[in-house]
């Protein structure tokens, strides 16, 4: 097995990968805050993750994966100040925060399976780690914490390197951070924030500092202490993660460790930080903010295959910026489609164990360096397309070779069916009976010669949203 190296976002080098536990993998991950659905630019970060998860697995180690879920804590500019997301948006829909919670987790675990992201061992949910998340601030509390009446502020200046994983502290301290009245530094961020007299929140509980809720940098500490130990193997998440959240976490996890600064890379709490970059979208609808915001839902109800836009992360490495356009989805849609077609002609061979094939030794090195190098899956969809191409050998080695391959990218090519890949908008007005019914009709005019029949077909489904493409090589056939 080629060597696995990987980007640690902490050292800002490569590194070959070597397991804190001998023959396993664990890994955290930063879940979504769910006070709204995810945009992609969101689910990106899991499509990611999903592929070094994978890619461990094939490495043959036993993978422990744990993705949180953020009920609790976030407020609304990643720092200390403005309001509570889920207090927020529970006020705005007059909803039980509980029920805004429940919703919004339950959208996002449909968009998890939709884009074929393989279930972690847990999803910790914050809200079921109060106690602990006491425990904890209460152990680093002397030594590195002090109270204002605003709540529990970690003092930074007393870990070392902190803010090494951002490169962005300054003598003014992190710019993005608003100055909160009686911090001694201006990077000091909360512990535990205290509701604020005469208010009633819908979740707070007791503390030895005021009732109140967890800060929000305090969950990921706590939960990846309990469920991985420290120090673990991978911490991963968005890069917009790396400036305030993951610095912040990884302070609070050197006072919990008693441990000394970031040259040894194992006193933040994990061995490597790895951060995908942005989605990219130059209208501006990938901030929720805007209010309408490109989903998920939104590609699937104009008719697109949720894996066209798992290609589409795949076909850029994942610390390069993506842009997205919808040319951009079509693209990385007919080139699944492509691989679709040529995996259908080995669906009826028998699936076993890979065997060594001198026709597949390239495809294969080429596929296994690329995703042992950081994840080089553009490299290794390449490969995958030359193994696709192999001709004149036996279809259950071929198939075998795919599944191999496969099992990395999570394409799901012998599931899949073109039938499934067509364009379908949710606005449609006909239905696909009626479609190849009337195409039907058309192929007997045309076979007939009667073509002002066959226009007048044509021309009747294009009127309906239908588009006959003619001569398309890939047999598209349709789209809507």
């Amino acid at each position: 097995m080629t060597q696995l190296k990987l980007f640690n976002s902490l050292t800002r080098e490569i590194e070959p990968f070597v397991p804190v536990h001998e023959g396993e993998a664990r890994v955290y991950t930063c879940g979504p805050t769910v006070y709204n659905y995810p945009h992609i630019g969101n689910m990106r970060a899991y499509v990611f993750a999903d592929i070094l998860g994978r890619t461990l697995s094939h490495q043959g180690l036993k993978l422990t994966h744990i993705i949180n879920i953020t009920d609790v804590g976030h407020l609304t500019d990643d720092a200390d100040e403005g309001e509570d997301k889920m207090e927020k948006m529970a006020a705005e829909k007059a909803q039980s925060i509980w029920d805004i919670a429940k919703h919004y987790t339950e959208a996002y675990w449909e968009d998890v399976k939709a884009l074929n992201i393989r279930q972690p061992a847990k999803w910790s949910i914050a809200t079921d780690y109060i106690e602990e998340m006491l425990e904890f601030a209460t152990s680093i509390a002397d030594k590195h914490c002090y109270e204002l009446d605003s709540g529990l502020y970690f003092d930074v200046s007393t870990i070392e390197d902190y803010g090494r994983l951002a490169r962005a502290v300054t003598e003014d301290g992190e710019g993005r951070i608003d100055t909160v009245e009686g911090k001694r530094n201006a990077a000091d961020f909360a512990i535990w924030r205290k509701t604020p007299e005469g208010e009633t929140r819908q979740m707070e509980w007791d503390s030895p500092w005021g009732k109140g809720a967890p800060g929000w940098h305090l969950e990921c500490s706590v939960m990846g202490e309990k469920l991985l130990g420290f120090p673990f193997d991978i911490h991963t998440g968005g890069i917009d993660h790396r400036e305030i959240h993951h610095p912040n976490e990884i302070a609070q996890n050197q006072a919990f460790c008693g441990c000394g600064g970031l040259s040894d890379a194992r006193n933040s709490g994990a061995k490597i930080w790895m951060h995908n970059n942005f989605l990219v979208e130059r209208s501006g609808k990938m901030s929720k903010s805007s209010g309408e915001f490109l989903r998920l839902q939104l590609l699937l109800d104009k008719g697109y295959h949720p894996l066209a836009y798992r290609m589409m992360c795949l076909q850029a490495h994942y610390r390069s910026e993506l842009e997205f356009s919808w040319e951009g989805l079509e693209a990385a849609l007919t080139r699944l489609k492509r691989m679709v077609m040529a995996a259908e002609r080995l669906k009826d061979a028998t699936s076993q164990p890979m065997a060594e094939h001198p026709k597949f030794a390239a495809p294969l090195a080429k596929f296994e360096e690329a995703i042992a190098d950081d994840l080089g899956t553009p490299i290794a969809l390449t490969a995958l397309e030359d193994a696709l191409a192999v001709k004149k050998v036996a279809p259950e080695i071929k198939r075998a070779v795919i599944e191999h391959m496969d099992a990395v990218l999570g394409l799901n090519l012998f599931e899949l069916t073109r039938e499934a890949l067509r364009i379908r908008s949710k606005s449609a007005q006909i239905t696909e009976s009626e479609i190849e019914e009337a195409l039907a009709a058309r192929k007997a005019a045309r076979a007939e010669k009667d073509f002002a029949a066959s226009d007048a077909i044509r021309d009747e489904l294009a009127a309906k949203g239908v588009d006959v493409m003619d001569g398309d090589p890939l047999g598209w056939d349709w789209k809507l």
